[in-house]
């Protein structure tokens, strides 16, 4: 089956059932002894019932019997309602370590795979993988080792009677276990999987319209896309109540085939145990046993059938395990900060953007990057932070390759883009996100490099003040001076700036890129400008055009020589 071997090595699912071993096992002895007291339960009853009918010389007689019935009568509901508090708490335990995993794992790779894995894709994963997993547990795990337990205990409990008649139950037992379940997988499983399938796709197509759902309204062609998502849904819909219709065809031959199984046992019982006026109270106790064990049996054609879906959520967990098995140096740094591109090639949907590029960037230089709209200036930071990956070619941050760097990144690169993002949370916290362990003493003091003590102070909760939502009650220069501040808290040796002064006016804008330069200094800056106002701070600049650099040189001599960058100043003062 597929489902063992998504299993084998797998990091997921079998490392959490080890690890919870105990409490599994725990929920699957409670689930036999639930179902242990509904067949006791009904072959008891069955006894009582007809020993009673045959009016009994003494109430002592069917004493025992009575005690019995309300005895399993008890513990059958308090040991169902013990074992599911055990499976759900086994369970919710396990999904909850594999979403921390989930979060953990993609954290670690978002700066290698996210060009890969779409947004649609991991929701997908939080909610249909997720939960598929779940459901491996309580519809397949623990209804299969329970099943197979009883179908142990029963085989062993007949076989006192009659050693062929159990090799018979066995034989059925194992037709029901897998048989039926594995033509119930034959009939639905490509449809179980094309619904897995679909849902994911629309996962993802909604993401996507969305996340542009400003364009889609402004084109006119809202309804369009409504449209096409319902008719999504409507397929949805269709091959779901085809599955329906299948599960109600397997459940009715399942009752059937428990039906043949109370005759063959009702023949069985009156050749056992004879014509007395006693074997009728053996016959309604072995026949009124079967009835419970449906419960038992039932869950498993759904389980089996289920089993590719899960397999398929167990191996795309298990690949996101995989850029990691690419990764080198995970633990050493590199031992300086010149960045270099080599040879970089970079298309983006079949559009080429860079062709054998080359760049170096020293430690502690500060590079403007200029360039007309779509040239790939953001790209470019992209590909340094690792949010993109080349198409061929080579990035380098000190002797190391940033694919190796998946972990580190986060340390060695610190962004500001043209909006930084503020949490509806304390400015406190919105700041500590860079560095959780910083004190109240070094908030204040990168509060007062990026200058803006005296305006945090000024306000009645200070630190613990509530920013609205993405920061509304700041000014766009203070935005960017507090994300300045995250940045000096993170204390990165690499500063990527994309367009920080976009939107402000000249005045803000040179306030800001004063501070920034003053408190960022000794580090490597990457600064995408779109005009040149304080661009003179930059130790270099580097036009980029036609997928290539079209010039590189100090702002001091391309002022003198280059014709281009001449004429961009002029159109910059507006002369």
């Amino acid at each position: 089956m597929k489902i063992f071997h998504a299993l084998k090595g797998d990091t997921w699912v079998l490392p959490f059932m080890k690890k919870y071993k105990k409490m599994l096992l725990l929920a699957i002895f409670l689930g036999l002894c639930t179902f242990l007291c509904g067949g006791a339960l009904m072959f008891t009853s069955g006894y009582l019932i007809s020993r009673s009918a045959s009016l009994p010389e003494n109430i002592i007689v069917i004493y025992v019997p009575v005690v019995l019935t309300r005895a399993f009568g008890i513990f059958r509901p308090v040991f169902r309602y013990i074992e599911r508090l055990t499976s759900h708490n086994w369970v919710l335990k396990m999904t909850s370590s594999l979403r921390e995993k989930l979060y953990i794992t993609l954290e670690k790779q978002t700066t290698l795979v996210m060009n890969k894995i779409k947004l649609g894709d991991i929701l997908g994963i939080l909610s249909e993988d997720i939960a598929h997993i779940q459901n491996l547990y309580l519809r397949s795990i623990f209804p299969v080792l329970i099943a197979f337990a009883l179908s142990l205990v029963v085989i062993l409990a007949l076989g006192v009677f009659s050693i062929g008649f159990a090799i018979l139950i066995a034989l059925w037992l194992l037709s029901v276990m897998l048989l039926i379940p594995f033509i119930s997988l034959l009939f639905k499983g490509a449809t179980e999987e094309k619904i897995r399938s679909e849902k994911l796709a629309l996962y993802s197509e909604i993401t996507d319209y969305v996340l542009g759902v400003s364009d889609i309204v402004f084109s006119g062609r809202g309804k369009e896309f409504a449209w096409k998502i319902e008719e999504k849904q409507e397929n949805l819909r269709a091959l779901q109540k085809k599955i329906h219709q299948h599960n109600r065809i397997r459940n009715l031959l399942l009752e059937l085939s428990f039906g043949c199984l109370a005759v063959v046992l009702l023949i069985w019982t009156t050749q056992t145990f004879g014509e007395t006026s006693q074997s009728a109270n053996w016959i309604a106790a072995f026949v009124l046993a079967v009835f419970p064990l449906i419960d038992a049996f039932a869950p498993l054609s759904e389980a089996i059938s289920e089993s590719q879906v899960h397999a398929e959520s167990i191996v795309r967990m298990n690949n996101l395990d995989a850029p990691l098995s690419q990764q080198t140096n995970q633990n050493e740094l590199p031992t300086s900060f010149e960045i270099q591109l080599q040879n970089a090639h970079f298309s983006y949907e079949d559009k080429l953007i860079f062709e054998n590029l080359n760049l170096t960037v020293p430690q502690g230089q500060i590079l403007a990057l200029l360039g007309k709209s779509g040239a790939g200036k953001s790209t470019l930071l992209k590909i340094l932070r690792g949010d993109e990956q080349l198409s061929s070619g080579e990035v380098r941050i000190g002797n190391q390759n940033i694919l190796t760097l998946s972990e580190k990144i986060d340390k060695l690169i610190g962004v500001i883009d043209q909006s930084p993002y503020l949490f509806h949370t304390t400015i406190r916290n919105n700041l500590r996100i860079a560095n959780e362990s910083a004190t109240d003493e070094e908030i204040w003091e990168v509060l007062k490099k990026v200058e803006l003590f005296d305006m945090v102070n000024l306000l009645p909760e200070k630190l613990d003040t509530l920013v609205d939502e993405a920061g509304l009650r700041f000014s766009g220069g203070e935005r960017h001076r507090l994300g300045l501040a995250r940045i000096l808290l993170k204390d990165t040796p690499i500063v990527l700036l994309d367009e920080i002064t976009n939107g402000l006016d000249p005045i803000t804008e040179r306030k800001l890129l004063n501070v920034l330069f003053r408190e960022l200094s000794g580090r490597t800056i990457l600064w995408v400008t779109h005009h040149l106002l304080g661009v003179e701070k930059a130790n270099r600049v580097v036009f980029l055009e036609n997928k290539q650099i079209l010039m590189d040189n100090t702002p001091k001599n391309l002022e003198k020589e280059n014709s281009l960058y001449q004429e961009l100043l002029l159109l910059d003062r507006g002369i």
